[in-house]
């Protein structure tokens, strides 16, 4: 005979980040059941998904729960009293279990999907290219969650290029704008915009006003000349932004896909800007471990020859990237 197990769940909800869609989110247990309910306004956009995570930290972290039924997935439909059911297994017993019911998508392994929105890009405090401070919107997409390393760089292209090499969680560096372009083209991805980098780097839809990417506390965040001892380090080792982004402001300097242009801000357009036309250099984001904690700043721009994969003076190894990809 089945045994009945008591499980005691002191449960707490957290509604979704897109706050104009879920709402009204209970949880209560019956049985060896947990049942959750929730109102949803509005329809689900694109590749969106009614997803369920489950915090068993007191909402540090969230996890998927596979076994979850119900008004789940990509065919929910705008309503009251939607239902999701789960069985009340021993891992979510105690006090700091917690559920929260969200739209969003699957993104690819190693990604992060961006929510689209609008920000305020640029500074007022910044060099004159980050200037005016102008209004910019971006559609979503998913962006890598860390630089590409040396271990990803070789799987793909066959060589290591990096001066500090032997590190095959550190990101790959000593790659031009040509090299990071045609490694992004191989594995079905492109390098950022511009303004989608800014925008990631400053927590997307969810960020708050921080002066690097997820805090103000720079050595939370990011490894630059005050602490790096001189190298690149593996990624993923400081605090992530608001995104679950690694390393937007320090470690290697990012390519982005823009032409670079000091006063292109004065006639950016709004909706999702691609940079000019034409140049002579690319621009390049975030700031390395060489540099001061002010070029690290998520505002602050660089610009490179595209054929350049070091420091032309020094021969240092900071040039690296990361990829994103449109939804489909």
């Amino acid at each position: 005979m089945k045994k009945h197990i008591d499980i005691f769940l002191l449960i707490t909800t957290l509604t979704s980040i897109q706050a104009q869609t879920i709402s009204n989110v209970q949880v209560r247990q019956e049985g060896l059941e947990i049942i959750i309910t929730y109102d949803m306004a509005g329809a689900l956009q694109g590749i969106e998904e009614i997803m369920l995570g489950v915090s068993t930290d007191g909402g540090k972290t969230f996890a998927g729960s596979p076994d979850a039924e119900g008004d789940i997935g990509k065919n929910v439909k705008p309503g009251f009293g939607k239902t999701i059911t789960l069985f009340a297994v021993d891992a979510l017993a105690g006090l700091n279990t917690k559920f929260k019911v969200f739209a969003s998508v699957h993104a690819p392994m190693g990604m992060v999907y961006v929510v689209g929105g609008s920000f305020q890009m640029g500074s007022k405090k910044g060099d004159n290219d980050e200037k005016p401070i102008h209004t910019v919107s971006i559609s979503s997409f998913f962006m890598d969650k860390t630089e590409v390393t040396q271990a990803q760089y070789r799987k793909v292209i066959g060589k290591n290029p990096s001066r500090f090499s032997g590190c095959d969680d550190c990101p790959v560096e000593n790659v031009s704008w040509h090299d990071a372009n045609a490694y992004a083209k191989k594995v079905g991805k492109r390098l950022p915009t511009e303004a989608e980098w800014e925008y990631a780097a400053r927590g997307g839809s969810v960020g708050s006003p921080t002066t690097y990417a997820g805090s103000n506390n720079i050595d939370a965040v990011a490894w630059y000349d005050d602490n790096s001892g001189n190298k690149t380090h593996p990624v993923a080792q400081k605090q992530a932004n608001e995104l679950g982004l690694y390393d937007m402001s320090g470690n290697v300097w990012e390519w982005c896909s823009d032409w670079y242009d000091d006063d292109y801000y004065g006639r950016s357009p709004k909706n999702d800007p691609e940079g000019p036309s034409s140049g002579s250099s690319r621009v390049l984001r975030g700031g390395s471990w060489l540099i001061t904690s002010s070029a690290c700043r998520s505002a602050d721009r660089l610009w490179y020859d595209p054929g350049s994969r070091l420091n032309l003076i020094y021969g240092y190894g900071y040039l690296g990237f990361r990829c994103v990809r449109d939804l489909k």
